[in-house]
């Protein structure tokens, strides 16, 4: 039998255990005394405890300056500010911690230059070298922390030239004045910065396109720099000197004259060829016009100017049939041929079509859709029309007629003069003045929208197919608007496919069931709340929007994710994350884990009325 001292030493021992289980290794341990060591040089009194030491842990034990995730397993802050701390910068050795967010240094007395390895903290997200002793150039390899949010480099003697920090999408913060960088200002994501400053380095050439976000004071002390937003301008650029006269020259003019004749040769029998095909065209086409004369004797003789969108079939009734116009006052009396006379200015290009702005007979400015490799036959485009205009909504912009033959499939609606989403919250001042108030409106006008016609089109397999801030439009009231609803459908099987350019890889162009397309509608709106949220466009800088925000909410700086517009603003922060968690819900990938748009529509209502409740509030307050 086991004595009772025996059972508590084993006891013990077992409990240390345990807690060394649950704490960094030891050769973390060890890492982070190296990295002590060589940046206090031995130079700390003894009285001053920093417990940095091997024989302790620094989650449980408390080592000065560190903090620990919720569990106390992982070092994730290094704060040391005011340490007067006078050694050099283990990169190596400090990014042995792994789960390194934030490493703060700034006023100490530290020296030499900042290690390639510091990009072996692939976690970091916060580095403040801010009043030390740094000096060299800056390493390159601070381009691959993707995570990083603020840099913070001013008051050093750091040299040479700025690395390209444009592939760091997040990055918020880049301060480095007050050093001796030289050099041109490398590309940045300016519409994303939120602090930048250079000033009082020796910085050459003309300064970036900052998207009016900066004034000069982020310049000043840089006389090499020039142009906005700075008082001088930079000088034209020189001509290229003339190219070197070849002592060949008189044989290579020889040589390139036989290439020209021979390519004129060529170009007058291909035009030769060309000129009797038209002729042989012509004389069928007119064989064609005398014959629809003779069957239809009251037509117009006038063939119309054809516009840029020119239906490729023949202008005269026996074609024109085959354009519908849907009950709408506007449009009562339009014609085919006088949609084909009208004059068509070209506002939108896409993989699946153009859209044209028609000002038709009367004053009625419209909207063409011409779809491209929409392959479903004459009776399938009629059902599916008219199944679309039977659900009306006041944000779901109405269908006035469609025209459908083998070679083209036109879509009419009325024109919207006040543009997309996109636009107001991605042009140059549209995030600035588009408040909380008009954004969550029309997150719940849309998803009210979406929700009725998923609703009265389930049993149809008509979901929307292509939802994106391009296609919310904006009536003379600023009220959202969905436009292009339905109009994506697969050649092949003429099952409904997800072509919007934010879909999920698993997605992306390929066919899926009609249920899933429904829920990759919800995928698609999720990506707008998004867009309203962040005020960032889709496919910013090259990342995935739903990406990026699903890592900065997983690195729990939520914060980050949101408009800084919005913040400025004082935008309720708790709403906006509520809004936020509707947006993470609707983009899971899974489809099955995703709502309905009934359920969404629901949930941003109750938010908006929340919302307008504490306005309402507060304007009686005041």
């Amino acid at each position: 039998m086991i004595p009772v001292t025996k059972w508590v030493i084993l006891s013990i021992f077992f409990h240390m255990l345990l807690v060394l289980s649950n704490s960094e290794t030891f050769e973390v341990r060890q890492a982070l005394v190296k990295f002590m060591n060589e940046i206090s040089l031995g130079n700390i009194s003894k009285d001053v405890n920093f417990g940095w030491n091997l024989s302790s842990d620094p989650c449980t034990n408390n080592w000065e300056g560190i903090a620990c995730d919720t569990g106390n397993q992982h070092v994730k802050h290094i704060v040391l500010d005011q340490k007067n701390l006078t050694g050099i910068l283990d990169a190596a050795s400090v990014c042995e911690a792994t789960s390194l967010a934030v490493l703060s240094l700034n006023e100490n007395k530290i020296i030499g230059l900042l290690p390639q390895e510091i990009s072996n903290c692939r976690r970091l997200t916060h580095l403040y070298l801010h009043g030390n002793k740094f000096s060299g150039s800056l390493p390159s390899s601070l381009s691959r922390l993707n995570n990083l949010k603020r840099l913070v480099l001013s008051d050093n003697a750091f040299s040479g030239q700025l690395p390209d920090m444009s592939r760091i999408s997040g990055l918020l913060t880049f301060l480095a004045e007050r050093n001796q960088l030289t050099g041109q200002i490398p590309n940045f994501d300016f519409s994303n910065l939120v602090d930048f400053n250079v000033s009082y380095n020796n910085l050459t050439g003309p300064v970036p396109d900052v998207k009016d976000h900066f004034d000069s004071n982020s310049f000043l002390g840089n006389p090499g720099l020039c142009g906005v937003p700075l008082s001088n301008t930079c000088p034209p650029s020189p001509s290229p000197p003339p190219p070197p006269v070849s002592k060949k020259k008189k044989i290579s003019f020889l040589i390139y004259l036989g290439y020209a004749i021979l390519g004129l040769i060529i170009i007058f029998l291909l035009a030769l060829k060309l000129f009797k095909c038209i002729r042989k065209k012509k004389s069928k086409s007119t064989a064609l016009k005398d014959q629809t004369k003779n069957n239809s004797p009251g037509e117009s003789k006038a063939p119309g100017n054809r516009s840029e969108y020119s239906i490729t079939s023949p202008e005269n009734s026996m074609f024109s049939a085959s354009f519908e116009i849907l009950s709408s006052p506007m449009a009562n009396k339009l014609r085919f041929e006088d949609l084909l006379r009208a004059p068509a200015e070209l506002i939108g290009k896409g993989r699946h079509g153009s859209v044209y702005k028609v000002k038709a007979d009367g004053g009625v400015t419209l909207v063409v859709k011409r779809i491209r490799g929409w392959n479903i036959s004459k009776d399938d485009i009629k059902k599916r029309m008219h199944g679309i205009h039977r659900m009306k909504h006041p944000h779901v912009l109405p269908l006035i007629a469609f025209y459908s033959s083998k070679q083209e499939k036109l879509i009419v609606y009325k024109y919207q003069q006040n543009g997309n989403l996109f636009k107001h919250l991605h042009s140059s001042q549209g995030s600035q003045t588009f408040d909380w108030a008009s954004r969550l409106g029309i997150a719940a006008s849309v998803a009210e929208a979406l929700a009725y016609m998923h609703e009265g089109l389930q049993n149809d397999d008509i979901p929307h197919g292509n939802l994106k801030s391009t296609n919310i439009l904006l009536n003379e009231d600023m009220e959202a608007c969905i436009s292009e609803y339905g109009l994506m459908v697969n050649n092949q099987d003429q099952s409904f496919v997800v072509q919007s350019d934010h879909s999920i890889r698993e997605d992306d162009s390929v066919a899926i069931s009609a249920r899933n397309a429904f829920k990759m509608d919800v995928y698609s709106f999720g990506v707008i709340l998004l867009e309203l949220l962040t005020g960032k466009p889709v496919q910013a800088s090259g990342n995935d929007l739903a990406r990026w925000v699903n890592s900065v909410v997983r690195e729990e700086w939520t914060g980050e994710v949101f408009d800084k517009s919005l913040i400025r603003d004082g935008a309720n922060e708790e709403r906006m994350i509520n809004l936020l968690q509707v947006a993470l819900k609707c983009i899971n990938p899974s489809p099955d884990a995703r709502p309905n748009m009934k359920e969404v529509a629901l949930i941003i209502n109750s938010i908006k009325e929340d919302d307008e409740k504490s306005l309402s509030i507060f304007s009686s307050e005041v």
